[in-house]
């Protein structure tokens, strides 16, 4: 692990906010489950191997999906739900780090930017003296995963681009295309 400003193990998230276009967004619920990444396979069997393998497919990924809880409706939620519209986010988070050598706090950036449409809208449960618990689900077509400026991770669905750690892995794939 990179060591940023000696800080190199993180410990917790200590805040984050949710922005769209520019603002932030208010409201939400105290957690969002960021997508997970399995990758599309091709079982492979045949002559020469021992057994069957499943192959992955370079750069391409199940459908991931984010869902975005809200406490209660109100109009943040209802400008996610037009499904002609892009969804377009930023998640930025303040996360706490130690340092190896003498156990001193540190904070380091995470940004998590993410593009998606309209999967499904949850109004929620209408209770007296209690959270609706709405949520929108995005089906993502862009993920950015960035820790202190770096940019770690990237997919791209719609224009074939997947980056780890700075390494363009499409890269070969697109000069046949």
């Amino acid at each position: 692990m990179k060591t940023v400003n000696g800080y190199n193990i993180p410990t917790v998230t200590n805040t984050y906010n949710v922005y769209r276009k520019g603002n932030a967004l208010i409201g939400m619920s105290n957690d969002i489950t960021i997508p997970d990444f399995n990758a599309i396979t091709e079982e492979m069997s045949g002559s020469g191997l021992l057994g069957k393998i499943q192959e992955a497919v370079m750069g391409h990924f199940d459908s991931q999906e984010m869902e975005i809880g809200f406490s209660n409706l109100d109009d943040d939620i209802f400008s996610f739900a037009d499904p002609l519209e892009v969804v377009d986010l930023n998640l930025r988070a303040s996360q706490q780090t130690l340092d190896k050598g003498g156990g001193r706090a540190g904070y380091r950036s995470v940004r998590i930017a993410v593009r998606g449409k309209l999967k499904s809208f949850k109004p929620g449960v209408l209770k007296q003296g209690g959270s609706m618990g709405a949520s929108i689900t995005l089906e993502i077509h862009y993920i950015m995963i960035e820790i202190d400026g770096e940019t770690q991770l990237e997919l791209d669905k719609l224009n074939s681009v997947y980056r780890v750690g700075g390494k363009d892995i499409m890269e070969e794939m697109r000069k046949y295309c």
